[in-house]
């Protein structure tokens, strides 16, 4: 994924709607399934899309009203969100983030079993 732009939280739970729907969907819609969580205001809703649109990360099709839908998957985002965030805390270095995750006691050993038959199952 080419990098677009930050996205912020707010933007984010725009973007996990309309990956979940896996179809284009209006502001009216996406205001729909938000409001199971958020009572954002139609405005808000279309504030967020628009700054999507800036950033490049969703695409907009004009029918009786616009649709959006995302230009990247959910898996590439979260790929380089990841990648993004071993870089800037942990120097690009995955063991440091391991060694952290450990040292900061946030894996159980039964987190580190898991992870150990994993890495040894795909590696």
């Amino acid at each position: 994924m080419e990098r677009k732009a930050t996205v912020s939280d707010a933007e984010l739970e725009i973007l996990e709607v309309l990956w979940s729907a896996e179809e284009p969907l209006n502001a009216a819609q996406i205001r729909s399934l938000l409001s199971r969580n958020k009572s954002w205001e139609r405005t808000t809703i279309l504030t967020l899309v628009q700054r999507l649109l800036k950033k490049g990360v969703i695409q907009q099709e004009k029918r009786e009203v616009y649709y959006y839908q995302p230009c990247i998957r959910r898996e590439e985002y979260v790929r380089e969100e990841t990648r993004n965030f071993v870089d800037k805390f942990f120097k690009g270095s995955s063991r440091n983030l391991a060694a952290a995750l450990v040292n900061s006691e946030a894996l159980t050993k039964e987190d580190i079993a898991e992870l150990r038959d994993y890495f040894n199952r795909n590696c």
